[in-house]
């Protein structure tokens, strides 16, 4: 006894009985009004960077192109309109096509209706009149033919030679292609660069090896899009049967959930069983093949990934990843067999309680608007934002000058002395900036953005946690279910979190976006140091990392029942927090097997969706069942459709099983202080379910006759 005073003394005291006690609190007030006050305040201040975002912002420099004089291609309304692509007149000048997307190319642009689609230069189109016409769409206004080649190159009114070129993000890139392993451009490997010189297609782009990769990029952004045009209804096709899936499994789970629980173990063993079958088979039908023996690291990185699945060693890789997962699976059930009788009795009262509180399934739906909702204030403000800068003009020219790359007005640049001393000169867009309040402080509204963003993320997050506790403790402490229990206990829980523990969701998740926002700023400084030399900088900031990672689980977990236990005592944030862990503390080896076990079983629920939908997937756009042959999309990856179904479906599945995980937890919470509230006397009786009582050895004793 003295030992459990002392254990009990540590981890605080246990509940004790109270006989008024019948589930979540109804008479209870605001808590943590201050954090409320805190957050309706910084909402009111983010909505007022969104308006001062949307008054400043222009998504057009976005959306359209921009050429030299800063005016937009292909705008609506304008004497552009027509003229949607942007050109530019020698594209040598900029470094690679990646600068080109950052519009800081230093030669002139301008807005074409389209690309040009032939090798011609300004000397020999200058003695054809046809030929000059067509020049001339690639040209400034105020050219005519009277004005000789010299005088309209020094004007800069025309660019020395045009390349055939192909429209990508609305510019015109250089037609690069690849022929006997050289970079050509239209066909050819060399092309008249305007001034009677010769040059090599490769020196259109920043050296052989970078334009290799952005081509070979490219072609495989394109092929992906293609796959997705092609097979996109037989994607939602199978999300739809990943979502009728997950359903039949929760209703399922409803009605037969011991018998569900087991099947599921054993399809899941089964379904990687198999993988490794399938698996093996192909390593096998490889052997003897040509080329089936060279290794990955031989290989290489290839853009056609159909080829690593022409090799055994990538077979044998999946073999044995499937093979561990499929071993530490029966591992873990075996040494765990006991425990899973107390968790399949958790998942069988969940089950009763989604029962009795059936539009549950259903909130995540509300959760995803809300969410949607954010996400897109979120990312509507960060473009307004990034784009609310002025358009700057620098000074760009050939030969050395000593204004070269200052800022300039391009209306009256031509009477200034930058012009005068540098008569080749020219004043171009550069890019979007600004040296006002506003843009100076720029950055920090796009943190605050950011910072707002996780905060109202992990609030809508909280409130259905909250609201999802509320009501399954409702069902657990109902002496006589459902006649106990609230009419709509979603709502009701709904407007308890919201009228009285607004402050505590925020509270809860601001300390979570603090953390968050901490890792995203370790991950920035991470990206910067990637080229740096220092490891001693480099293992710092990985320990880092690491710590706030765990950090970042561990506020999560504590949050999740430091919310149970506000829905249902109505007690502040910290309080709760306080409770929740030391009751956790004083059950931690029920903590530490039996939730988790449970957790792992719907875990399993969800892989066993998953593998099946994935499977089908697979032998479906594979092609690998003649009945599809025909049905099935022809695709350049038949990977991506799989890949897309498979990360899917695990969302769905998720969404689903996120309310039975949100309702064992709060059940387990629930039963935890049953078991030190009531001791199964007739006055102090268990409320656990009879199953559960049977698994733990408890009863109720009953009232003795009178």
């Amino acid at each position: 006894m003295p030992e459990e005073e002392s254990y009990f003394g540590k981890h605080g005291e246990p509940r004790k009985y109270d006989p008024t006690f019948k589930g979540p609190i109804q008479n209870r007030g605001c808590t943590d009004i201050v954090c409320c006050i805190l957050f309706i305040l910084a909402i009111l201040a983010y909505v007022a960077v969104g308006i001062l975002a949307w008054s400043q912002g222009d998504p057009r420099k976005v959306i359209y192109p921009t050429d030299s004089r800063g005016q937009f291609c292909g705008q609506a309304g304008t004497p552009l309109e027509n003229k949607r692509v942007l050109f530019y007149f020698n594209i040598m000048k900029c470094a690679s096509p990646m600068v080109l997307l950052e519009f800081q190319c230093p030669t002139t642009q301008m807005c074409v209706e389209k690309c040009p689609d032939r090798f011609m230069t300004l000397v020999k189109a200058y003695t054809n009149k046809q030929d000059f016409d067509y020049y001339k769409n690639f040209c400034k206004e105020g050219l005519t033919k009277a004005m000789s080649i010299p005088e309209i190159l020094k004007s800069g009114l025309c660019p020395a030679m045009l390349t055939p070129s192909r429209p990508f993000t609305r510019r015109c890139f250089p037609a690069l292609g690849l022929k006997g392993g050289k970079i050509t451009v239209g066909n050819n490997s060399q092309f008249d660069d305007g001034t009677g010189n010769m040059r090599d297609a490769k020196d259109l782009v920043d050296g052989v090896k970078n334009a290799t990769v952005v081509i070979e990029a490219r072609q495989v952004v394109m092929k992906i899009f293609e796959d997705y045009t092609q097979s996109w209804y037989w994607i939602l096709i199978g999300l739809v049967i990943a979502m009728l899936t997950s359903l039949l499994f929760i209703v399922l789970l409803r009605f037969l959930a011991g018998i569900m629980v087991w099947v599921m173990i054993v399809m899941v063993i089964l379904v990687i069983g198999y993988g490794i079958f399938h698996c093996y088979m192909e390593y096998a039908d490889l052997k003897g093949e040509a080329g089936a023996n060279v290794t990955l690291q031989d290989l290489g990185f290839q853009t056609d990934f159909s080829v690593y699945l022409q090799i055994r060693q990538t077979w044998l890789a999946f073999m044995i990843i499937l093979a561990i997962v499929e071993v530490v699976i029966i591992l873990l059930l075996i040494f765990l067999r006991k425990r899973i009788l107390i968790a399949i009795a958790l998942i069988k009262e969940a089950s009763r309680a989604i029962g009795h509180v059936m539009s549950s399934l259903f909130y995540p739906l509300f959760t995803f608007v809300l969410l949607a909702m954010v996400i897109a204030y979120w990312a509507v403000t960060a473009v307004f934002l990034s784009t609310s800068n002025e358009p700057i003009y620098k000074v760009f020219n050939d030969t050395e000058c000593a204004h070269s790359r200052m800022t300039c007005d391009p209306a009256n640049f031509t009477r200034t002395p930058a012009k005068a001393e540098c008569p080749d000169s020219e004043c171009l867009f550069a890019f979007y900036g600004g040296e006002t309040v506003y843009h100076k402080y720029l950055i920090g509204l796009q943190f605050y953005n950011v910072f707002l963003f996780f905060w109202c993320a992990n609030f809508v997050t909280a409130l259905g946690q909250m609201t999802l506790a509320g009501a399954f403790a409702s069902y657990y402490w109902a002496f006589v279910k459902p006649d106990d229990m609230p009419a709509f206990p979603i709502f009701s829980s709904l407007g308890r979190s919201l009228r009285y523990h607004t402050g505590s969701l925020a509270f809860g998740s601001l300390i979570l976006s603090i953390i968050q926002i901490i890792r995203v700023l370790l991950e920035y400084l991470d990206h910067k140091l990637k080229g740096a030399q220092n490891k001693f900088a480099k293992f710092v900031l990985c320990c880092l990392k690491c710590c706030f990672w765990c950090l970042e689980k561990f506020i999560k977990f504590l949050n999740r029942n430091a919310y149970i236990m506000v829905a249902i005592y109505g007690k502040n944030f910290c309080t709760s927090a306080r409770d929740a862990f030391l009751l956790l503390m004083r059950n931690m080896i029920r903590v530490a097997v039996l939730d988790k076990v449970t957790d792992f079983l719907l875990f399993l629920g969800k892989l066993l969706i998953v593998g099946l939908v994935g499977i089908f997937a697979f032998f479906f756009f594979s092609g690998r069942v003649k009945a599809f042959e025909d049905t099935a999309p022809n695709l350049h990856y038949y990977w991506v459709p799989i890949l897309t179904v498979v990360v899917g479906s695990y969302l769905i599945a998720h969404g689903f099983f996120s309310v039975y995980a949100m309702c064992v937890d709060t059940l387990f919470l629930c039963f935890l202080e049953d078991l030190e509230r009531n001791d199964g006397s007739a006055e102090r009786p268990y409320l656990m379910p009879e199953s559960l009582r049977k698994v733990l050895n408890k009863k109720n004793k009953t009232q003795p006759a009178e």
